[in-house]
């Protein structure tokens, strides 16, 4: 190394660069590819979303929203204990507080999966690795709606725990069996949707601060003006086309509609029943989606290329 040094010293005139040894020792073991990358980011984002290895701060939000979701449910297993029927609908399980706390959790939890990358720009260094354009976004946004499954199916489950636990007979159970299954399918429904939504708003700058209140807002104020437009029309219980359309303003009421005219009842929800409309409510559904998944595969490939 000394006599490099003097040589290239002497050709350029004047004292080159030194390379040091650190002594870091080289990876020698499997490389594990693609999938792998996928499974650790996917993991890594989950753990995120719920502050898993992170400080206080990170976890106040996510544990606070899963406990409050939660309640109804503690609540409702004393009550079924006391001889009382089941509070809540599996399908419509406190609609008012899931709206406000899925609100909070993709407005405060969305960012922090998407928004420090790209403030921080590290996403080249994630991209210097055997992963494809669409496989960032698409571990973001598994992790997203793994996080948000477990904050509406959990308190789902809790609440039929609550209730079998004092059902008597095993046709009890199986009723409380047949009603659950719906009611999941209709937080998968949440999930999927919201996961989209507040990863593809929450992509579009850097500063979590701004990126929460883009999906805060989103959120609040598409679900307020469908709320006016519906009670405009007559509330929840009125049949006129007005009523029925007015929920294809927010998704909260567009999942809504879609559980209405899946078979769900109308009257402790927060849409009136679409009737013939429940096939818009559906494809509007699935449009969003897509759109959502569309715009965020769309932001991540073009700030790759950037």
């Amino acid at each position: 190394m000394p006599d490099a040094v003097q040589a290239q010293s002497r050709a350029g005139g004047r004292a080159g660069g030194v390379i040091h040894d650190l002594g870091y020792r080289g990876y020698d073991g499997p490389r594990l590819g693609r999938a792998q990358i996928v499974r650790a980011l996917t993991w890594h984002s989950f753990r995120s979303a719920y502050g898993i290895g992170r400080g206080v701060k990170g976890k106040i939000i996510p544990v606070l929203a899963f406990i409050a979701m939660c309640l109804p449910a503690l609540v409702n297993a004393f009550a079924v204990a006391r001889g009382n029927p089941r509070l809540f609908g599996y399908d419509v399980y406190t609609p008012g507080l899931r709206v406000a706390l899925v609100t909070i959790f993709i407005s405060a939890q969305a960012p922090e999966l998407v928004s420090r990358d790209l403030r921080s720009h590290v996403l080249p260094l994630y991209f210097c690795r055997p992963l494809r354009r669409t496989d960032y976004p698409l571990a973001k946004y598994l992790a997203m709606t793994g996080a948000l499954l477990v904050l509406i199916e959990v308190p789902l489950l809790v609440l039929y725990l609550g209730t079998i636990v004092s059902a008597k007979g095993g046709s009890a159970i199986w009723h409380e069996t047949r009603a659950l299954i719906p009611g999941l399918g209709v937080g998968l429904m949440w999930a999927l949707l919201f996961a989209a939504i507040g990863l593809f708003l929450a992509s579009f700058t850097g500063r979590r601060a701004y990126s929460t209140g883009i999906v805060a807002i989103a959120c609040v104020l598409t679900f307020v003006l469908s709320l006016v437009l519906i009670q405009a029309e007559g509330g929840q219980a009125a049949t006129s086309t007005g009523a029925r359309l007015a929920g294809l303003f927010s998704p909260f009421t567009i999942l809504d509609g879609v559980r209405v005219w899946l078979g769900g009842s109308a009257q402790a929800g927060l849409t009136p029943d679409p009737g013939r409309y429940g096939p818009l409510y559906g494809v509007l559904a699935v449009l969003l989606l897509a759109a959502c998944l569309g715009g965020l595969a769309a932001r991540y490939r073009k700030v790759s290329q950037s």
